[in-house]
């Protein structure tokens, strides 16, 4: 999967490279790893500006503008945090995307409600955000590998949508 993430990172970076676009992360239950695929590629300082590893809801209120009565009421691990969390980052980092990530990688802290490997991943701009529930327990490794990977996945997918060939050429 790392050499996958590889692949994903060089075909990002080459969108936004040419679109001359930025990106940055949120991320919680990933702390970092989805920033860490990202500048694999070289040269990526041309269009990653940062992250933000929001592990406490402290942070994700601070830094990020997640409402806290949102976290109180559907907890951190759902997709209005998730969301919040991308609008924050483009805010916050000052650039045109970004991609988060919450959840519960285990292999304790899940409940009935959300069990271990609920992991909410969202991308986007301010405007437009697509979002993707996980909700597979293989592990707390693969449990945050495999989040990795489908943000890569998820947040290429809406570059190749929202990024015409005109931008890119």
């Amino acid at each position: 999967m790392e050499f996958e993430n590889r692949v994903l990172s060089r075909e990002i970076s080459q969108m936004l490279y040419e679109a001359g676009m930025t990106m940055g992360t949120a991320e919680s239950c990933t702390g970092g790893r989805i920033a860490e695929a990202v500048i694999a590629t070289p040269g990526a300082s041309n269009y990653f500006k940062g992250s933000i590893v929001s592990y406490v809801d402290e942070i994700k209120v601070r830094l990020l503008h997640v409402d806290p009565q949102v976290i109180e009421e559907k907890t951190a691990v759902c997709e209005d945090v998730a969301i919040a969390m991308v609008k924050g980052a483009c805010e916050t980092l000052n650039v045109d995307f970004a991609i988060s990530a919450t959840g519960i990688a285990g292999p304790g802290g899940g409940s009935k409600d959300i069990p271990v490997g609920t992991i909410w991943l969202a991308c986007g701009s301010k405007d437009e955000i697509v979002t993707l529930k996980l909700e597979d327990d293989e592990g707390r490794d693969v449990n945050l590998m495999h989040a990795t990977n489908k943000a890569l996945q998820l947040f290429l997918d809406f570059l190749t949508k929202h990024i015409t060939k005109e931008e890119t050429e």
